[in-house]
């Protein structure tokens, strides 16, 4: 399955550098092992979307109720 998420300038570069190799993000859409996040960068002083995309694969997930991780939430790994 595929997601489109918004993803804030500072962390989406981090992500397009290689850097930030993991989303966190409330479990509302059901996501797996193997979906594909498009991210959308997103600028929250001017409140739009910059244009810029990138797509990752998930490839590990850690649920919520564990290691201080709250319930309904998820760390994804991504690459």
């Amino acid at each position: 399955m595929k997601h489109e998420l918004k993803t804030w300038t500072e962390h989406f570069q981090d992500v397009w550098d290689g850097i930030k190799t993991f989303e966190l993000r409330k479990n509302d859409r059901d996501y797996k092992v193997g979906d594909i996040l498009l991210l959308r960068e997103y600028n929250l002083d001017e409140n739009e979307y910059t244009g810029n995309t990138i797509h990752k694969y998930v490839t590990h997930i850690l649920e919520g109720g564990q290691f201080g991780l709250e319930e309904g939430y998820i760390i994804m790994s991504i690459e």
